[in-house]
């Protein structure tokens, strides 16, 4: 986990969108970011970008939502360059970690932090209550 940037003026544009709990908010969150950062022209890490999404909106919906509930997408565009910080907003306990790295293969799943940590330049979680936020930043 890295620190994570301060954001010392008004982020230009943030966006969020909430998601219940069902299978079809991966794909809609997804959907949502790619058109968000094709609206400020993010077009440098937007793979990246859009894979994290996917896979901290799969962890929301596998570990951190409790039944009834959902999560809230927040992406906000920071820095004179365009950084993009994406925000998993849930209400589940427990903090996310990394998988081991003992050099044998994670099980089925497991794979979703690693991929956020090799893609994302910063990444961590944030207090919420109830729950927590998971975030990462792309500096471009």
């Amino acid at each position: 986990m890295n620190d994570e940037t301060p954001l010392l003026f008004q982020p230009l544009s943030p966006r969020e969108r909430f998601y219940r709990r069902e299978r079809q908010s991966v794909p809609a969150a997804r959907a949502f970011a790619r058109d968000a950062l094709r609206d400020w022209g993010a077009y440098g890490r937007a793979d990246d970008v859009l894979l994290c999404v996917s896979e901290l909106a799969t962890n929301a919906l596998v570990h951190g939502v409790p039944p009834g509930r959902g999560f809230l997408l927040r992406l906000v565009q920071y820095g004179q360059d365009g950084g993009v910080r994406v925000e998993v907003h849930d209400s589940g306990d427990g903090v996310p970690v990394l998988p081991r790295q003992d050099g044998q293969e994670p099980g089925e799943g497991g794979r979703g932090l690693l991929l956020v940590s090799e893609l994302a330049d910063k990444w961590g979680v944030g207090a919420r209550r109830p729950g927590k936020i998971v975030w990462c930043e792309f500096v471009p």
